[in-house]
């Protein structure tokens, strides 16, 4: 975010979407793609929050069989399709493999709910599931019990982050206005309009009109809905902590687990930044200030526990180099238990004119669909044009036959001179607009001063200028996963180069 995009903003707007995760990213590109006039406005910076905080999965929920959400899971699974060929960069297959435990689900059971999972949606980019004997698989190598039978099934990875900042790229670059760490301060009817106070984290203000807003806010969307219209009855939102550690890699192989828990509960180990294995998640209510959540003792012991129930090799609290938590919205239904409430979403209406339509509940596989679902609301009030984000790449993502080995190649032959790790990084980031980034560089020193490992100048001002990132934070944690390959330090030798204003002119 900068000032000349804050001072510039025309408005009416069309429609201002208060809220800078996946569902407001995914929202803003919709309708503008549609040709409306568009506002997104995010208090901290984009995916900061819940959106950045997930498993990485884009997949089904193949747990959410066992609670009847069968057209949860159908529309889910066929998002995931979708979503693989829209952004092969960011996105991609991942095999999984479950370990069977007889004495919490019958073999019979796992394998009725694999079929269904293998057979709701069309599946044309992964394989169906079966079952191994995990002592002639590599992946039973790391258990303690490889003696056991197994399942693989498929499903998507996805650095969540990054599906956030594409989607607001695209919004962008479809002529929505994107603003983050812009707060929305306050919000009234006058003349039919919506007019709205913004103020940016550099203390500058705005007064702007819209004529209807969206309320993405996440974690915050009931306190929203009930700052604007504090007399009106809305649905209620049950807010629930997702933790995750990361460890050392407990394994070589590139497959996933998903081990099944004695309370019932579901926790994956997913290879994680080549150097790490990843573990969550927890689901506990949660009371506190979605701003503040982080991980507890307790839930570092519980995922350790897990995982050493299936592991040869022990993992104990000293081990976990890195963890984050998520409070995820998710609709209050009629389940006592966290783990069981439903992953779907839900729009609310507002009773009185202007519309305010807020977004309630989701998952990130189905953000889209829910964007598609938005736009249709808001349809009755806002003339605009058809669906269009089916079968349209996201940014970076256009490469043929959504094939990203070739395009890997394709990048390696253009600039030959530079690190085959770099490039590999840059192609997983940005996709086809590595090219962009690189421009007409022949080798690393063309691009710019090495602020930290690999880490050059030429990148972090496309961070700034293409990617709205303000802070060492948002480069190092959103915006890639740097920090965990760096030294602790990082971010404060970022934050104190980026202070010079002689280094990003």
């Amino acid at each position: 975010m900068n000032d000349d995009a804050f001072n510039s903003i025309k408005t009416p707007a069309d429609v201002l979407v208060v809220g800078g995760g996946i569902n407001g990213a995914g929202i803003a590109r919709d309708l503008a793609g549609r040709q409306l006039k568009v506002l997104l406005v995010e208090k901290d910076d984009f995916a900061a929050h819940t959106s950045s905080a997930s498993t990485k999965l884009i997949h089904g929920g193949l747990r959410y069989l066992e609670y009847n959400e069968f057209a949860l899971v159908r529309k889910a699974l066929a998002e995931r399709e979708v979503l693989l060929n829209a952004a092969p960069h960011i996105m991609w297959p991942l095999q999984f493999v479950l370990p069977h435990e007889p004495y919490l689900r019958p073999a019979w059971v796992i394998r009725i709910g694999l079929f269904l999972y293998d057979h709701l949606a069309k599946r044309r980019r992964l394989p169906a599931s079966f079952s191994v004997q995990l002592s002639e698989h590599v992946a039973g190598e790391p258990l303690n019990h490889p003696e056991r039978i197994g399942f693989v099934y498929s499903d998507g990875w996805v650095d969540d982050a990054r599906l956030v900042i594409l989607n607001a790229i695209a919004a962008a670059e479809n002529g929505a206005v994107v603003l983050n760490h812009t707060r929305c301060e306050s919000l009234a009817a006058v003349d039919g309009l919506w007019q709205a106070g913004l103020r940016n984290d550099r203390g500058n203000s705005s007064t702007v009109y819209a004529r209807a807003v969206v309320n993405a806010a996440g974690p915050w969307a009931d306190r929203f809905i009930s700052a604007v219209q504090p007399h009106t009855p809305h649905a209620g939102l049950r807010l629930v902590k997702g933790s995750h550690i990361v460890v050392p890699k407990r394994f070589d192989h590139p497959y996933a687990y998903i081990f099944q828990n004695e309370d019932r509960r579901i926790v994956f180990a997913i290879p994680y930044e080549h150097d790490f294995t990843l573990i969550g998640t927890t689901d506990i209510d949660y009371t506190g200030d979605p701003q503040t959540v982080a991980i507890s003792a307790d839930e570092i012991d519980y995922l350790c526990h897990v995982a050493n129930h299936y592991f040869k090799r022990p993992i104990s609290p000293s081990d976990v180099v890195h963890t984050y938590s998520g409070v995820r919205p998710l609709l209050e239904d009629e389940h006592q238990d966290a783990k069981s409430v439903t992953r779907d979403y839900h729009f609310e209406w507002s009773s009185e004119q202007p519309p305010l339509l807020s977004v309630l509940g989701g998952k990130i596989t189905t953000y889209r669909k829910l964007a598609e679902e938005a736009a249709a609301h808001l349809q009755r009030f806002i003339p605009m044009s058809e669906d269009w984000t089916q079968h349209s790449p996201l940014p970076g993502g256009d490469m043929p036959n959504a094939n990203f080995d070739d395009f890997l190649s394709r990048l390696c032959t253009t600039y030959p001179l530079f690190p085959k790790s770099l490039l590999v990084r840059y192609a997983r980031a940005y996709g086809t607009r590595a090219f962009d980034l690189l421009g007409s560089a022949k080798s690393v020193s063309d691009l710019g001063e090495e602020v930290l490992p690999s880490v050059f100048a030429a990148e972090i001002k496309y961070w700034r200028t293409r990617e709205w990132a303000v802070t060492a934070t948002d480069m190092l944690w959103r915006r890639s996963k740097l920090g965990l390959h760096l030294s602790a330090d990082s971010v404060e030798r970022l934050d104190r180069w980026l202070s010079n204003p002689a280094h990003l002119a």
